[in-house]
């Protein structure tokens, strides 16, 4: 699967690997958290709504929104530099199986729930709508590294599927470790985070599988980070809100028991397909 081209850069990242996928999840942190820092001294501190802090529609497009969108933007330059875009975008070489859509039911019965449990009024139009906007984005960027570039370079470098849904979802949840530093959150909300979003993770991995398309988790993600800051910002005390309440510990009881499930079928699949594909699927 690795490139021939002589253009060094290419050739570099086609070449693949947990540590290639590492460095550029790494660098995309970095990038990130600059043009957070730039767009605060041009715009001044507005606050981060993301982040716990109070504010209203503009903060949130200028403090949460406007640096996530210039990260997707460098995303998709990426990509283009790589002519990527195809293998990102187009349809996946490694399908699903009908077990893997529960996943995908879980995350959206919940943002369903945290949907049918704000209270609008309060909220505004023009705070619900910047969060969709946002959320939009944030799902873009998200998903774009971690189940597109970090999923598309461990396969490149001939690694089995378990190797790679756990890279997905591992680089996924470490790239929240820093909301420790950069939040009023402390350790033990962040721990709780990582676990949380490693388990999300893995159900966009299995999204991504079971879709065969890299838009599907993408737009799964972008319906859950607004819903979920809205219901917690401005909630309604009603019985649907009570599955959206739960939403951390409802992913992570279905990650693990999914993941139990992921690995046995994964197993199963190295063995029928016989020892000369059971290392590469194991790796």
């Amino acid at each position: 699967m690795t490139d021939q081209s002589t253009n060094p850069w290419k050739r570099f990242w086609e070449h693949g690997g947990f540590w290639r996928a590492l460095l550029l999840a790494a660098v995309y942190y970095g990038l990130y958290q600059l043009m957070g820092l730039l767009v605060g001294w041009v715009f001044g501190d507005t606050g981060s709504p993301a982040r716990g802090e109070a504010g209203g529609p503009a903060d949130v497009l200028i403090a949460t929104a406007l640096p996530i969108v210039l990260a997707s933007i460098l995303l998709v330059v990426f990509a283009l530099s790589l002519g990527w875009l195809k293998e990102l975008f187009g349809p996946q070489p490694v399908r699903g199986r009908g077990w893997m859509w529960v996943a995908i039911a879980v995350v959206l019965s919940i943002n369903v729930s945290a949907l049918l449990s704000i209270d609008y009024d309060k909220a505004g139009a023009a705070l619900v709508a910047a969060w969709l906007f946002t959320g939009l984005f944030v799902g873009f960027a998200e998903e774009v590294l971690t189940r597109g570039y970090v999923v598309n370079l461990m396969r490149k470098a001939g690694h089995g599927e378990i190797a790679v849904a756990m890279a997905s979802a591992g680089i996924f949840a470490a790239l929240h470790i820093g909301n420790v530093f950069t939040s009023d959150q402390g350790l033990a909300t962040t721990l709780q985070q990582v676990v949380y979003t490693f388990f999300f993770g893995f159900c966009m991995y299995l999204a991504l599988r079971v879709t065969g398309n890299l838009i599907w988790p993408i737009l799964l993600h972008a319906t859950t980070d607004p819903t979920l800051f809205l219901h917690g910002g401005d909630p309604v005390s009603n019985v649907f809100g009570l599955w959206a309440a739960f939403s951390t510990y409802l992913i992570v009881v279905a990650g693990v028991v999914l993941l139990i499930v992921f690995i046995v079928s994964e197993r199963r699949r190295a063995k029928n397909e016989g020892p000369a594909h059971a290392a590469l699927h194991l790796a």
